[in-house]
């Protein structure tokens, strides 16, 4: 087929309007936040990256972001391929997954039934569970496990995350996964401790939230959840159904690991829908955020009105963990906010509880290290208080021999080892499982990462030599001891 030069260029002007919109004289804004971005930590003299520097540095293929302020996107991007391979672009309508930001909307659509009286929060879920009934044993102490202990993590309960189904497996059911029963890859969702005590992570627990909705719905997940609180909050492209047959595959990002490979069958598949399932893109998270700060505020009631949203946003046992969401208060604002991570796909957003403020960033990729970089350039360009998190250090000369006397590894824990080693003049740290870091000195015995904010300080014995390493970060000290 013959295609004429006239058409190559609408191609065109659709695609750029397709890759960004914004209101009027957002633009040099919008450059400024390309141009700024930097980490939890600076080196004294060094200037801000680009967008574009640090997408290539961190590998990441695509990356989607949008802009909230005074309740209103006032702008939303696309940048890089959604798939490489294909050369398919990331546009605003691109969809990322979520990952564990799947959590906040299923708190809403439990809170409806809550708003509806068709569940009370703090009554035993066995009450609702007709299909499953969670076998409480003696770890439990005879406490009984709410609808509350399941959303702010504060159940007791097993199973942390999931790591998805390769496309075209045999996928488990809900209660599979739930007792742990092949096809399922995940171990049986199980008390560790009695509910209530503190807040412990739990995939596992959401996905029990996931079936106490079907079994009191008597509908799919996926289908309650689009028709009850996707559509009515503008979320309109965005789908918990896994695979997301509904959607067109040229919308679908490809997941890529962290050197930037793609994850065989482009993308993992989640039937733990509530838990990690959800298909989105920044612009319909941002309807989400800006729905929730118009209802807490009584301006709005599309899918929560205003008490049922104040209490999904206030901590149930901690001063974090509320129904779905996690509050932080930062420099006297509070936010509402979510990560996720799913296998090749990383995504933040923070919504402020007061002036209609927030962020949402996701990217196709394993390495989510961009994502607080261009918070903290968002948050400087807009003036959004709490959300710019950076710190400069000064660094000092360490002699050769003395880096050499810091290689070896350390023991946090039995099966929990910092691995230190050099390569020319530098310092690197691997812990068990995770990517390994340059550490930078900041004193002759003191170290510090830049991708995040932590310390490592090397100890000497009484005769001198060095015997431990003490890591500090999120306000804890941990010392481990030398073993190799």
């Amino acid at each position: 087929m013959k295609i004429s030069h006239k058409y190559l260029v609408l191609q065109l002007l659709m695609l750029i309007r397709l890759s960004v919109y914004g209101q009027d004289g957002t633009k040099e804004k919008i450059l400024q936040v390309e141009k700024n971005l930097v980490g939890s930590i600076q080196l004294s003299g060094e200037t801000p990256w680009t967008m574009q520097e640090r997408m290539t540095h961190y590998k990441i293929r695509g990356l989607s972001i949008a802009v909230i302020q005074n309740y209103h996107i006032i702008w939303a991007k696309g940048y890089g391929w959604a798939n490489d391979s294909l050369k398919i672009p990331v546009t605003t309508q691109t969809l990322f997954q979520a990952a564990s930001i799947s959590k906040s909307l299923n708190g809403v659509g439990l809170l409806k039934l809550v708003q509806e009286k068709k569940l009370d929060l703090y009554k035993d879920i066995n009450t609702y569970l007709t299909s499953w009934q969670f076998p409480y044993d003696s770890l439990s102490k005879g406490e009984k496990i709410s609808v509350a202990n399941l959303l702010s993590h504060t159940g007791g309960l097993t199973v942390h995350g999931f790591r998805g189904y390769d496309q075209g497996v045999t996928l488990p059911t809900t209660i599979q996964i739930l007792n742990g029963q092949k096809p399922a890859n995940s171990a049986p969702v199980r008390s560790m401790y009695a509910p209530g005590k503190k807040s412990e992570y739990s995939g596992g627990g959401i996905t029990i939230s996931q079936l106490v909705l079907m079994d009191i719905t008597h509908q799919p997940y996926a289908d309650y959840m689009k028709k009850e609180v996707l559509r009515p909050l503008g979320m309109t492209a965005s789908t918990y159904a896994n695979p997301p047959v509904d959607v067109k595959p040229d919308l679908l990002a490809t997941a890529y690991d962290g050197n930037g490979k793609s994850i065989p069958g482009k993308y993992h598949i989640y039937p733990e829908e509530a838990a990690a399932g959800l298909w989105t893109n920044p612009t319909d998270l941002a309807n989400y955020i800006i729905e929730t700060q118009l209802a807490s505020e009584g301006k709005s009631a599309k899918v929560l009105d205003q008490s049922t949203t104040l209490l999904r946003l206030t901590p149930y046992l901690d001063k974090n963990a509320a129904l779905g969401v996690f509050i932080e208060n930062l420099d006297s604002t509070r936010y509402f906010g979510h990560g996720g991570a799913n296998e090749g796909f990383r995504s933040q957003y923070y919504g402020s509880l007061q002036g209609g403020n927030g962020i949402v960033v996701m990217v196709n990729s394993d390495n989510g290290n961009i994502i607080p970089e261009v918070i903290n350039s968002v948050a400087k360009v807009y003036g959004f208080k709490g959300l710019y998190r950076s710190t400069i250090k000064k660094t000092v000369s360490v002699p050769d021999s003395v880096l050499q006397t810091y290689v070896g590894q350390y023991a946090l824990s039995p099966t929990f080892i910092l691995t230190v080693t050099k390569e020319g003049k530098k310092l690197y740290t691997q812990a068990t499982g995770q990517a390994k870091f340059e550490i930078i000195s900041e004193t002759q015995t003191k170290f510090f990462p830049i991708e995040f904010p932590a310390d490592l300080e090397f100890i000497k014995d009484s005769t001198g030599v060095i015997n431990a390493v003490v890591l500090y970060q999120n306000g804890y000290r941990n010392e481990a001891k030398k073993i190799k």
